[in-house]
């Protein structure tokens, strides 16, 4: 009888250890800070960081209470080692299994940027530097003279202008790490998937143009578009005055000639010295004007059929076209005020 209540002893004292070193250990795998309100950390996990090291680090940040609980949590679940380097933002309101599941899978901090379309490589250079994203300079020498693996690069024309049209306008969410290089390429890639799903290069073969020719008209299309239904149209515009031999006459062209927008063209901009003015040149400029977005780039090897070959931008931002010159002078006298 003595020995079955010792028994019973022992056994409820075991329960009790028990129970009180997995409250232990669960304590020790809860948030530091569970009120929600602690501030995000960002934490950088080393390439080939052991797990003891990572834990370490995790700790000595304040974001798990107990390294070596970190470890045998990880061995238990297997996931031991299996951590992947970066940078991540975390916060002392997750728990030791939360972080791990993180670090596990990889979702490393990152950081956006949106590149409206229209935006010049100048404008799209402003715009990271302002961010703090690139070092401006390095950015720019990598846009001149930068090796990057796709198709449509190698026969572009060189200069600082090589890559301009073809840093593809959308947002953009990277690694918090991510330099320069991987900046423009991530674009690069953007324009890529375009190029192929719009079958781009097939289509512009059709049209007797080269990639280059096309995404140079989609480039312009986009700075002279205000409305989705003027696109088409604009493109049939260019279009038809190529095939006439005509001057493009397209004012976006003498803008990026002079160096900025403009809100008014005056005459004497029309005789600015450029390869890209379309008012002193014949056919197509050097290259792209901006960073097309799809629907220009959609446009630029779909052109509506139509005998238009002007047109005058109206005061809702739409545009009023015209197949001759007296129709278009009609359309001035109604739309320019």
């Amino acid at each position: 009888m003595k020995w079955q209540t010792s028994k019973r002893v022992l056994a409820i004292t075991f329960l009790i250890l028990a129970a009180g070193l997995f409250w232990y250990f669960a304590n020790l795998l809860s948030p530091v800070n569970p009120s929600g309100q602690a501030p995000d950390v960002l934490v950088h996990i080393a390439p080939s960081s052991s797990t003891a090291q990572i834990a370490k680090t995790l700790q000595q940040q304040g974001m798990i209470r107990s390294a070596a609980a970190f470890r045998l949590y990880a061995r238990c679940q297997g996931l031991d080692n299996q951590v992947k380097a970066g940078y991540y933002m975390l916060n002392a309101s997750m728990s030791t299994a939360e972080i791990l599941n993180l670090l596990v899978q990889g979702k490393t901090a990152g950081k956006s940027f949106t590149i409206p379309e229209g935006y010049t490589l100048k404008q799209i250079t402003e715009r990271l530097a302002a961010k703090g994203f690139i070092r401006e300079q390095l950015f720019k020498d990598l846009l001149k003279n930068g090796q990057f693996k796709y198709s449509f690069i190698k026969d572009l024309p060189p200069g600082e202008n090589r890559l301009e049209g073809y840093l593809f306008p959308e947002t953009y969410t990277i690694p918090i790490d991510s330099d320069e290089k991987y900046i423009i390429n991530i674009m690069l890639a953007g324009m890529d998937r375009q190029i192929k799903e719009l079958k781009l290069a097939d289509k512009a073969k059709e049209l007797n143009l080269t990639l280059h020719q096309a995404v140079t008209i989609a480039s312009m299309i986009e700075r002279e578009a205000r409305v989705e239904r003027d696109r088409p149209l604009i493109s049939s515009v260019i279009h038809n005055r190529l095939k006439a031999g005509m001057k493009l006459q397209i004012d976006a062209t003498v803008e990026y000639a002079l160096g900025e927008r403009r809100e008014k063209i005056y005459y004497k901009d029309l005789e600015v010295a450029s390869p890209y003015n379309t008012y002193q040149h014949y056919g197509l400029p050097p290259g792209p004007i901006a960073s097309p977005g799809r629907a220009s780039l959609l446009a630029a090897v779909n052109p509506a059929q139509t005998n238009y070959f002007y047109y005058v931008a109206k005061p809702d931002g739409s545009h009023a076209f015209a197949v001759t010159y007296a129709e278009h002078n009609a359309n001035k006298i109604k739309y320019l005020k």
